[in-house]
C-alpha cells in the first residue's frame, strides 16, 4: 500500500477513534454489491481488509443479505458464494427477510452504538448511511478498498460532542459557532484607499536657490566691461630698393 493512502487510513481511523470510540476488531458489514465487486476484480475480502486497516477484522453479513443474492439465482450465485463465508449477524428479520440495504440501515440507526464499517457499492445506500453520524464506509475502486472521509453529519456530530466535553452547553456552542462562522466588522468594512508616497528614488531633486549675495555679485560682474586684448601684428617687410 502506498505512503499516501496508508496516512489516508490512518487519518480516518483515528477521527473514529478518538470521537466515537471505535477500538478492534473492527466489525464490518458487507452487502451484496460490495463481494460481486470483489469477485469481479479479484479481491480476496478475508486477506485485503485486514491488511488495508492495519488491524484485527470480524466480517459480518445478515440472513436478509443471503436472501437477496439466492433470490437472483445464476446471476449473483458468485457473490452468494462469497457472502456465505462471513458470520452472519442477527438483524431481527429471520423468517420474513427485507431489502438487503433496509436490513443494513435497521443495524446502524439511529447512532450506530455497536461500532459497525459498512462495505458496499450501491450509491442509493452510500448516501443515506451518510446521513447517519459515525457510520464509516468502505467500497471498492476496481481492486483497491478504499475507507471514504467522514460525513458532513459525522464531523458535526464529533464537534459537538468536543464542545460537551469541555463543558459548554448546546446554546453555547451554537453561538460559539455563528461567531466562528461570522466574518468580524473589520472584514467586512472596505479599507479606505489613500494616495501613495511619491518614490523618493524617482523625484529628481530642487534646484537650490542662490543667495542675494551671488546675485548682486553676478550682477556687478554683468555690468563691468570686458576689455579685448589687441593683438600686436607682424610688422610689413621693408622692401629695399636695388641700386644701379
Amino acid at each position: 500500500m502506498k505512503v499516501k493512502r496508508q496516512k489516508n487510513v490512518r487519518h480516518v481511523l483515528s477521527f473514529y477513534k478518538n470521537n466515537f470510540s471505535y477500538n478492534e476488531p473492527y466489525q464490518v458489514l458487507i452487502d451484496g454489491t460490495f463481494c460481486k465487486a470483489a469477485l469481479q476484480f479479484k479481491v480476496d475480502i478475508k486477506e485485503q481488509l485486514p491488511k488495508y486497516l492495519e488491524g484485527n477484522v470480524q466480517l459480518l453479513t445478515t440472513s436478509c443479505v443471503l436472501a437477496e443474492l439466492e433470490a437472483f439465482g445464476q446471476l449473483m450465485y458468485g457473490a452468494f458464494l462469497v457472502a456465505k463465508r462471513f458470520k452472519p449477524r442477527k438483524c431481527g428479520h429471520k423468517g420474513a427477510p427485507v431489502p438487503a440495504a433496509d436490513c443494513l440501515l435497521s443495524l446502524v440507526k439511529p447512532h450506530n452504538e455497536q461500532h459497525y464499517f459498512v462495505a458496499t457499492q450501491d450509491p442509493l445506500l452510500t448516501q443515506k448511511l451518510k446521513n447517519i453520524p459515525a457510520v464509516p464506509l468502505l467500497y471498492l475502486n476496481k481492486a483497491t478498498p478504499v475507507l471514504d472521509r467522514p460525513s458532513a453529519r459525522s464531523v458535526a456530530k464529533a464537534e459537538g460532542l468536543q464542545d460537551t466535553k469541555i463543558g459548554l452547553s448546546e446554546h453555547e456552542a451554537s453561538v460559539l459557532k455563528a461567531m466562528k462562522d461570522e466574518p468580524t466588522t473589520v472584514q467586512q468594512k472596505k479599507k479606505r484607499k489613500r494616495p501613495k508616497a511619491p518614490n523618493p528614488l524617482s523625484c529628481k531633486p530642487k534646484k537650490q536657490k542662490t543667495s542675494d549675495t551671488g546675485d548682486q555679485k553676478s550682477g556687478q560682474t554683468a555690468g563691468k566691461r570686458k576689455r579685448k586684448r589687441k593683438r600686436k601684428g607682424k610688422k610689413p617687410a621693408t622692401s629695399v630698393m636695388p641700386t644701379v
